[in-house]
């Protein structure tokens, strides 16, 4: 038996089957659900249930906590219905997602960008385009059938081969392998796109970019994008690291400022050393937004990185600088740890 789910406020609705997860459902059947990590670690697929009855399989606490269950929120990703279900979320987009194919890509390049981030560059079949939106990410399909994701740090007009910042986890099945043994020419196997962080081109509001360390990848896509569209409206880049190390990209940046003259960007270092000689802005990256602009009721935040950056952006802008809880967009960058404990 199948179950029917509705979405306010945009009225879309789709079919379920039995023991089947909404979100999964709804991707198959090209309904933009937001998403991030599709493993009930990242929260992002949460929403508002006005009406029938779902069953969460596996997730974290700090995605979906008992508390907010209680209250009527539920996960997509793993949320399975036992009714009809009538849900609440204003980021649902119109049809037309690009098709998710999975496919062997090659390793045409490896560039350590510093001593823990690598770039990957893959190749992909050439006589069959693949099309992404700037901001979404793949997944590499290990042999095991785990799986590890990434976002695309290109926008697809700079394809056909496909960039990735990859961070080294120490212990990690594939990162070890990345940072070890993997080769230039090797095979990988993919699936993608997914996810629902990307530009919403239908606005003609201001923007903050907020990156914390990698999460500068699904937003250099971004700029890319802006630059080959056109987009002029404000846009200003905080990038948040440790270390000005970490900022690995940052003549990156700097030269699209020459061109962009829409874009500005505020570099944040929240642990320097006395041998970094940093003279610029410190502490916590999303602060550093809140101090600049202590009211966002006008824009949209478009927030990548650690889960612990990513939430707290998203609570304190809403709640101390007036942010519409529709206008923050966000891709939680969820860990091989963080995984295995979903």
């Amino acid at each position: 038996m199948t179950f029917q789910i509705s979405i306010l406020p945009s009225g879309r609705t789709f079919t379920v089957n039995p023991g089947e997860a909404m979100l999964a459902a709804g991707i198959r059947q090209g309904i933009g659900l937001p998403y991030g990590c599709k493993d009930g670690a990242c929260g992002s697929c949460k929403c508002r249930k006005i009406e029938g009855s779902v069953v969460h399989g596996p997730h974290q606490s700090k995605a979906l906590s008992d508390e907010e269950e209680a209250s009527g929120l539920v996960l997509t990703c793993c949320g399975v219905p036992q009714s009809d279900v009538v849900l609440e979320s204003r980021q649902v987009t119109e049809a037309g997602a690009f098709p998710i194919r999975k496919m062997p890509a090659r390793v045409s390049a490896l560039e350590r960008l510093s001593h823990d981030v690598m770039l990957v560059r893959l190749q992909l079949p050439a006589n069959d385009p693949f099309v992404y939106h700037a901001g979404q990410y793949v997944e590499f399909i290990l042999r095991d059938g785990s799986r590890r994701s990434y976002s695309m740090a290109n926008s697809s007009h700079n394809g056909p081969a496909v960039e990735l910042h990859i961070r080294h986890m120490p212990g990690g099945k594939f990162t070890d392998h990345v940072f070890g043994t993997m080769k230039e020419k090797e095979i990988q196997r993919i699936e993608g796109p997914f996810g629902s962080f990307y530009l919403r081109e239908n606005s003609d509001k201001p923007m903050v970019l907020l990156a914390s360390g990698t999460g500068f990848a699904p937003i250099k896509a971004l700029i890319e994008h802006m630059q080959l569209k056109g987009v002029t409206r404000p846009a200003t880049l905080y990038w948040g690291g440790r270390r000005p190390e970490d900022l690995y990209l940052d003549a990156w940046v700097r030269e699209k400022l020459t061109e962009m003259p829409n874009l500005r960007y505020v570099p944040v270092i929240s642990n320097a050393t006395a041998e970094d000689a940093w003279t610029g802005r410190t502490g916590f990256v999303h602060k550093a937004v809140l101090e600049d602009l202590p009211d966002l009721s006008g824009y949209q935040v478009y927030a990548c990185g650690a889960p612990i950056v990513v939430d707290s952006a998203r609570l304190e802008y809403s709640e101390l600088a007036g942010l519409p809880e529709e206008e923050f967009y966000a891709d939680s960058f969820i860990t091989e740890a963080d995984k295995a404990q979903s």
